[in-house]
Protein backbone atom coordinates (compact mmCIF):
# COMPACT_ATOMS: atom_id res chain seq x y z
CA UNK A 1 0.00 0.00 0.00
CA UNK A 2 2.51 2.41 1.19
CA UNK A 3 5.11 1.63 -2.51
CA UNK A 4 1.97 0.81 -4.56
CA UNK A 5 -1.27 2.36 -4.18
CA UNK A 6 -3.40 5.24 -3.01
CA UNK A 7 -1.73 8.01 -3.64
CA UNK A 8 -4.40 10.39 -2.40
CA UNK A 9 -3.83 9.74 1.33
CA UNK A 10 -1.82 12.31 2.81
CA UNK A 11 -0.06 10.60 4.86
CA UNK A 12 0.89 7.34 2.14
CA UNK A 13 1.87 10.83 0.28
CA UNK A 14 4.10 12.09 3.06
CA UNK A 15 5.64 8.48 3.21
CA UNK A 16 6.32 8.83 -0.82
CA UNK A 17 7.64 12.11 -0.48
CA UNK A 18 10.07 11.47 2.17
CA UNK A 19 11.29 8.64 -0.11
CA UNK A 20 11.88 10.88 -2.65
CA UNK A 21 12.88 13.53 -0.71
CA UNK A 22 15.69 11.40 1.01
CA UNK A 23 16.95 10.23 -2.72
CA UNK A 24 16.61 14.08 -4.10
CA UNK A 25 18.72 14.74 -0.51
CA UNK A 26 21.16 12.42 -1.49
CA UNK A 27 21.64 14.11 -5.05
CA UNK A 28 21.85 17.50 -3.59
CA UNK A 29 24.17 16.83 -0.56
CA UNK A 30 26.76 15.01 -2.52
CA UNK A 31 26.82 17.50 -5.39
CA UNK A 32 27.55 20.09 -2.28
CA UNK A 33 30.34 18.27 -1.47
CA UNK A 34 31.90 17.40 -4.40
CA UNK A 35 31.09 21.23 -5.72
CA UNK A 36 32.84 22.70 -3.10
CA UNK A 37 35.44 20.17 -1.87
CA UNK A 38 36.65 18.72 -5.24
CA UNK A 39 35.66 22.08 -7.80
CA UNK A 40 36.69 23.97 -4.63
CA UNK A 41 33.42 26.66 -5.39
CA UNK A 42 32.22 28.56 -2.50
CA UNK A 43 29.94 26.78 -0.43
CA UNK A 44 26.89 28.96 -0.80
CA UNK A 45 27.48 28.80 -4.87
CA UNK A 46 27.35 24.70 -4.55
CA UNK A 47 24.36 24.57 -2.07
CA UNK A 48 22.43 26.62 -4.56
CA UNK A 49 23.36 24.47 -7.19
CA UNK A 50 23.10 21.28 -5.61
CA UNK A 51 19.73 22.70 -4.49
CA UNK A 52 18.43 22.86 -8.15
CA UNK A 53 20.01 19.24 -8.83
CA UNK A 54 17.95 17.98 -5.82
CA UNK A 55 14.85 20.25 -6.88
CA UNK A 56 14.64 18.44 -10.36
CA UNK A 57 15.32 15.11 -8.94
CA UNK A 58 12.08 16.11 -6.76
CA UNK A 59 10.28 16.97 -9.24
CA UNK A 60 10.47 14.10 -11.74
CA UNK A 61 10.24 11.31 -8.99
CA UNK A 62 6.82 13.39 -6.94
CA UNK A 63 4.75 13.45 -10.22
CA UNK A 64 5.86 9.77 -10.92
CA UNK A 65 5.08 8.35 -7.67
CA UNK A 66 4.27 10.47 -5.11
CA UNK A 67 0.91 12.86 -6.14
CA UNK A 68 -1.58 11.97 -8.63
CA UNK A 69 -3.70 14.85 -8.64
CA UNK A 70 -2.93 18.47 -10.10
CA UNK A 71 -4.26 21.62 -9.66
CA UNK A 72 -3.30 22.61 -13.25
CA UNK A 73 -3.61 20.82 -16.43
CA UNK A 74 -0.30 22.65 -18.08
CA UNK A 75 2.84 20.77 -17.14
CA UNK A 76 5.10 24.02 -17.83
CA UNK A 77 2.62 26.10 -15.17
CA UNK A 78 3.09 22.95 -12.93
CA UNK A 79 6.91 23.03 -13.27
CA UNK A 80 6.76 26.74 -12.86
CA UNK A 81 4.73 26.46 -9.34
CA UNK A 82 6.71 23.91 -8.33
CA UNK A 83 10.25 25.75 -9.24
CA UNK A 84 8.67 28.87 -7.43
CA UNK A 85 8.39 26.88 -4.59
CA UNK A 86 11.98 25.64 -4.36
CA UNK A 87 13.40 29.15 -5.02
CA UNK A 88 11.59 30.26 -1.87
CA UNK A 89 13.19 27.30 -0.37
CA UNK A 90 16.13 27.70 -1.80
CA UNK A 91 16.43 31.27 -0.21
CA UNK A 92 15.51 29.22 3.03
CA UNK A 93 18.22 26.60 2.81
CA UNK A 94 20.86 29.22 1.95
CA UNK A 95 19.77 31.60 4.66
CA UNK A 96 19.96 28.28 7.55
CA UNK A 97 23.39 27.39 5.95
CA UNK A 98 24.52 30.54 6.14
CA UNK A 99 23.33 30.86 9.67
CA UNK A 100 23.83 28.09 10.81
CA UNK A 101 27.33 27.97 9.53
CA UNK A 102 28.37 32.17 10.27
CA UNK A 103 26.56 32.85 12.71
CA UNK A 104 26.47 29.68 14.97
CA UNK A 105 29.72 27.94 13.52
CA UNK A 106 28.20 24.71 12.57
CA UNK A 107 30.04 22.96 10.08
CA UNK A 108 28.55 23.43 6.25
CA UNK A 109 27.51 19.80 6.11
CA UNK A 110 26.21 20.26 9.58
CA UNK A 111 24.38 22.92 8.72
CA UNK A 112 22.93 21.55 5.04
CA UNK A 113 21.27 18.55 7.54
CA UNK A 114 19.72 21.25 9.63
CA UNK A 115 17.95 23.38 7.24
CA UNK A 116 17.01 19.99 4.98
CA UNK A 117 14.32 19.48 7.85
CA UNK A 118 12.72 22.91 7.72
CA UNK A 119 13.21 23.24 3.83
CA UNK A 120 11.73 19.66 3.37
CA UNK A 121 8.61 20.55 5.17
CA UNK A 122 7.82 23.53 3.77
CA UNK A 123 8.15 21.94 0.32
CA UNK A 124 5.86 19.00 0.86
CA UNK A 125 3.12 21.27 2.29
CA UNK A 126 3.01 24.12 -0.37
CA UNK A 127 3.50 21.22 -3.10
CA UNK A 128 0.88 19.23 -1.52
CA UNK A 129 -1.75 22.03 -1.09
CA UNK A 130 -0.81 24.47 -3.83
CA UNK A 131 -0.07 21.82 -7.01
CA UNK A 132 -1.22 18.27 -5.86
CA UNK A 133 -4.40 19.01 -4.13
Amino acid sequence: MLLKENKDNTLIQLFRYTFVGGIAFIVDFSSLFIFTEFLHLYYLISAGIAFILGLITNYILSIVWVFNKRAFNSKSIEFGIFVLIGIIGLGLNILLIWVFTEQIHFHYLFSKIASTVFVYLWNFFARKYILFH
